[in-house]
């Protein structure tokens, strides 16, 4: 009688909030988005070649405002859109640092579209609720304090529009 043993590749549970996700940062180094609990969250995908790019500025000042009230953005920079951020993540670093003086955290350059997506932006565009394709650079989502997606925002509006729904989420 053939002996059966039990499969080692149990099914991975699937993701349920933005803090089932590791990321790496621009340095290479794996976080865990965690990190990030109890804190309102806007992720965002980056590109330092698009019109969108002076986002960068607004995004900055969202994060310096609010920071210390427990709201942060995070970026990852994307290369899915007419090849609008070419950099390595060395360069990525650098533009940020010298053009916008990014504080915020930043990760490692990833898919945000398309069959090689990341985990990550498969969750923000496929669960529900809040389930949409990524437009464009600069796309957002707000995340709440327990890792939940609160909105799926389009690239175009800029940071500053999310200025008041950002301060009632952290009252």
């Amino acid at each position: 009688m053939p002996t059966t043993t039990p499969s080692t590749n149990a099914a991975t549970p699937s993701p349920k909030s933005l803090y089932d996700f590791q990321m790496k940062d621009l340095s290479g180094k794996v976080q865990s988005l965690s990190d990030f609990k109890g804190k309102i969250v806007l992720v965002v995908n980056v590109a330092s070649r698009c019109g969108l790019t002076p986002q960068y500025a607004g995004l900055q000042a969202l994060h310096d405002e609010f920071q210390a009230q427990g709201f942060t953005v995070i970026g990852f920079p994307a290369n899915n859109f007419l090849g609008q951020e070419p950099g390595t993540n060395e360069e990525i670093a650098d533009f940020c640092s010298v053009n916008y003086k990014v504080t915020f955290p930043m990760f490692s350059k990833i898919s945000v579209k398309g069959d090689d997506s990341a985990p990550l932006y498969r969750w923000l565009t496929e669960t529900q609720p809040h389930a949409g394709e990524i437009k464009w650079n600069f796309h957002k989502f707000l995340i709440g304090r327990n890792g939940e997606k609160l909105a799926n925002i389009d690239p175009r509006t800029e940071p500053s529009a999310l200025r008041d729904q950002i301060k009632a989420l952290l009252k």
